[in-house]
């Protein structure tokens, strides 16, 4: 690795899908080893900002970095540092779970015997070792969770990257999935996270990131973001007043 030091520099990166400006010459780092929270609402950036540093989508102009590997320049070097935790479902459907994590080994150059053994020790890990030899439509929604994140670990990368990985879960899947990310940022392992969740955020992370509308609002530390008060905006609507026997009239006095 180039730079040990910085996991992800993104540095005055521009998108555009046609004439939207998806994202608006937005720079900021990551730290190894930390737990980085990137929070904006739907729209915002955020899995095109993943997509981009994934190698999955091309970029206008700026500069964006895996441990000092340009992603587009130096792809074959900044690719098996990223682990990718996607939102969709999207399994090979004629291969048993462990084959499939196997499969995923290979791409990245893995012998087949240490392939193997990395899928059951990860199935293990994620209490899935009984259905190793089922194929994911056989599993439930909260397997398949789990499923996500062997494939992502399969190749040990450096950075896990999640987006939104707790969207639709019940709250025992959401709290087993805090455990295992928090275990393996304690383990060293650098945590990229898109959530909706604040809690989520609070939780977990160390560092938060907040983008909208394609550019960076705030970066910081979590208990400085956490406290910034500008970033407090309250919405009241009134459709209705209560009437005098409970102490208001309906004119609003």
């Amino acid at each position: 690795m180039k730079n040990s030091e910085v996991a992800i520099s993104i540095a005055n990166l521009t998108k555009y899908y046609g004439k939207l400006r998806a994202l608006d010459n937005i720079s900021f780092e990551v730290k190894r080893g930390d737990f980085f929270a990137f929070l904006g609402p739907n729209g915002a950036g955020k899995t095109t900002t993943i997509n981009v540093l994934t190698g999955l989508s091309n970029y206008k102009s700026g500069s964006v970095q895996v441990f000092g590997h340009d992603v587009t320049r130096e792809y074959r070097q900044s690719r098996p540092l990223i682990g990718l935790c996607a939102q969709e479902f999207n399994f090979d459907p004629f291969l048993s779970i462990h084959r499939m994590l196997v499969y995923q080994a290979g791409y990245f150059g893995i012998p087949e015997f240490e392939a193997s053994r990395r899928a059951d020790e990860l199935l293990g890990r994620f209490q899935l070792s009984d259905k190793r030899n089922v194929k994911h439509r056989a599993l439930s929604g909260g397997m398949k969770k789990r499923l996500l994140f062997c494939r992502a670990l399969i190749h040990d990368p450096e950075i896990l990257i999640l987006d939104e990985p707790t969207a639709g879960c019940d709250l025992e899947l959401k709290f087993r999935i805090w455990d295992y990310l928090a275990q393996l940022n304690n383990e060293g392992k650098t945590i990229f996270l898109t959530t909706h969740y604040m809690e989520e955020a609070e939780k977990l992370c160390k560092t938060i990131g907040i983008i909208n509308h394609g550019q960076i609002v705030r970066i910081g530390e979590k208990k400085t973001v956490l406290q910034d008060r500008s970033l407090e905006t309250v919405f009241l609507e009134v459709t209705d007043m209560l009437d005098d026997k409970n102490g208001f009239s309906r004119n609003g006095h």
